[in-house]
């Protein structure tokens, strides 16, 4: 697939968009590869008690799904973001609504914890990637496809 890429910088939005993708990107192949690493908790200290009631038996699949998921798709996002891609406001718009969704299960299967606060720290950087996506979309409108390529959006 082409698309048209402009050698003008990125604006604003679209900037911080690119900051918020890549600071949870860090933070989810950080936390993930700790979790696959150590999946009983050893390294990170979780109790495997808090997956009582889950499908999963350890923290391993949990960490495959967050450096999957939550590590490399944030990253995959920012690059269409680096390349001026069409479809990356919508990209973010995704990623910011699949932290929402981890944040909301992860505390309605183990629960809510504020030691350390981090379901309310992801928790807000995922609203905060959503408002920013919704601002980009509302500034460059939704991407026109013709066939298979996507021909405008500001970025």
């Amino acid at each position: 697939m082409q698309f048209a890429r402009t050698r003008r910088p990125l604006s604003r939005v679209a900037k911080g968009a690119l900051a918020l993708e890549v600071v949870l990107s860090i933070g989810a192949l950080g936390g993930g590869l700790v979790l696959m690493l150590a999946p009983r908790g050893e390294i990170m200290p979780l109790p495997l008690s808090a997956l009582a009631g889950s499908p999963f038996d350890t923290y391993f699949v949990p960490g495959l799904i967050l450096f999957g998921v939550l590590g490399l798709g944030p990253l995959i996002a920012a690059r269409l973001t680096w390349l001026h891609h069409p479809l990356a406001p919508v990209a973010a718009c995704v990623v910011g609504a699949g932290l929402l969704i981890w944040v909301a299960v992860e505390v309605a299967i183990i629960g809510y914890s504020n030691e350390p606060p981090l379901q309310a720290i992801y928790g807000l950087l995922g609203v905060a990637i959503v408002l920013v996506a919704i601002r980009w979309l509302l500034d460059a409108g939704l991407p026109q496809l013709h066939g298979n390529l996507a021909t405008r959006v500001k970025t």
